[in-house]
């Protein structure tokens, strides 16, 4: 837990934090200096990775080119030369399901909606990560079925998705239990413009509960096949973590208007189970990489989240697989970002400010290159020390609130305690959002990203 007048324990909150210029010389000296994304640093970076199985890619904004480019060509690494067979990204299930039939090349029914269709859409159609998509496709397509890399959401905000899903693979397989869900999430289906309108209702006990329906559900289709559950058996697989998105999502729309840290609790055990499931699914042998945001991704132990009752995927890896999860923070100082002023709004292109100078960020900007990695793991130990002095560090999501940053976009962390490795880009430029026409002929039906 990290505050500034408890720092792990280890340090007292009247010691003074080292000078920035002075801990940016000790910095530039350990950082790994990069121009372009795919280069020797690489090499490096691959062998502190080591034998990992979960490698963990953060981003300090959900708009920021750099980062889905860099997370790209460390990705392909990790799939070329170490075997991931994983790629799991803070996104919805049936959003993902629809890239993964794609990349894989899967024979399913074409479904009738689109990928990441609603807010932010920048998040995921953007051509960095079409771009990644692409070559996912192409490397796949040169392997036989049991060997191709698969793509796979860890979040839940599709709840209605979900139930389509869940309900169409009931039909096919068992149209008896298919009417039984079908009347269990009803209860549900009243509230499909408006999800979060359940959770008030619910809350403010004018609507009754639909947890035990849901949940019901869930264990039906769970009994039905999870003793046999094998590889092959895909489209039950898919089936079982949509049903078990809807049972978390329902009741992440109940807690959230309870305040406090249990509905961001429950998002991100949700996201560490799905990864679970998809490891044990996959094999012993199997290895993933995800794709989260800075605030998911690094060890919450060690950050003012902590302090508020907070965990997150990268603390709940750190503590499932030790030294085997290698997580790797992202950050910038300034540049554009594609991001939102309010939840639902337009996507806007907005200016990052320079960073605050009581920041990591501002370390890093003091420092000789303009792009790097850190490794934090195999930092000497001097530089570790002075690095576990916490600083703050900026968060920007899918909204950026220039105007009240502090409050709304820094948190205190110790980064060497939060991290295993850092990636360093002094100006970053927006991700590009996908053109609203995407010409569909001789695409594949199962092509993610028209409209």
């Amino acid at each position: 837990m990290v505050s500034p007048e408890s720092q792990s324990g280890r340090r007292s909150g009247h010691e003074e934090a080292p000078p920035a210029d002075a801990l940016a010389r000790e910095l530039a000296v350990a950082a790994v200096p990069f121009v372009d994304y795919a280069g020797e640093h690489l090499e490096g970076l691959l062998e502190r990775i080591g034998d990992a199985r979960v490698v963990l890619l953060g981003e300090a904004t959900h708009g920021t080119a750099e980062f889905y480019e860099m997370r790209a060509e460390i990705t392909k690494a990790l799939v070329q030369r170490k075997g991931f067979s994983i790629v799991s990204a803070e996104a919805d299930w049936p959003d993902a399901a629809r890239v993964d039939h794609y990349v894989r090349d899967r024979d399913v029914p074409a479904a009738e909606w689109k990928a990441f269709s609603r807010f932010p859409t920048w998040m995921w159609r953007n051509e960095e990560f079409r771009r990644f998509v692409d070559w996912m496709r192409e490397w796949n397509l040169q392997r036989p079925f049991d060997e191709r890399v698969r793509f796979a959401g860890l979040d839940l905000y599709s709840l209605y998705t979900s139930v389509d899903v869940v309900l169409e693979y009931l039909e096919r397989v068992d149209p008896d239990l298919a009417r039984v869900a079908r009347e269990r999430y009803e209860c549900l289906l009243v509230w499909h413009r408006d999800p979060a309108a359940y959770g008030r209702a619910a809350v403010s006990k004018q609507y009754e509960s639909c947890e035990d329906d849901v949940v019901a559900v869930l264990k039906e289709l769970l009994a039905e096949r999870e003793q046999l559950m094998r590889k092959s058996d895909e489209a039950w697989f898919e089936a079982a973590m949509n049903a078990r998105l809807i049972a978390d999502a329902e009741r992440y729309y109940r807690i959230m208007y309870y305040g406090g840290p249990d509905s961001w609790n429950l998002r991100d055990a949700h996201m560490f189970q799905t990864l679970r499931s998809l490891l044990s699914f996959v094999g012993p042998d199997a290895k993933a990489v995800v794709w989260a945001h800075n605030s998911h991704v690094g060890n919450a132990a060690h950050t003012q989240m902590s302090a508020r009752g907070e965990f997150n995927i990268g603390q709940l890896c750190k503590e499932e697989f030790g030294d085997a999860a290698y997580n790797v923070g992202f950050g910038t100082d300034h540049g554009t970002v594609a991001a939102a002023s309010r939840w639902d709004g337009p996507m806007e292109l907005k200016r990052v400010r320079p960073s605050r100078p009581d920041s990591y960020e501002h370390v890093c900007r003091l420092a000789a290159d303009d792009r790097f990695l850190l490794p934090l793991r195999h930092a000497p130990g001097a530089l570790r020390e002075r690095l576990l002095h916490p600083r703050l560090e900026r968060a920007i999501g899918v909204l950026y609130l220039p105007e009240t940053e502090l409050q709304s976009h820094y948190f205190l962390a110790q980064l060497p305690a939060q991290f295993d490795e850092w990636c360093w880009f002094e100006e970053s430029r927006a991700v590009t959002p996908l053109p609203t026409y995407q010409v569909e002929e001789e695409l594949p039906e199962t092509y993610p990203f028209g409209l």
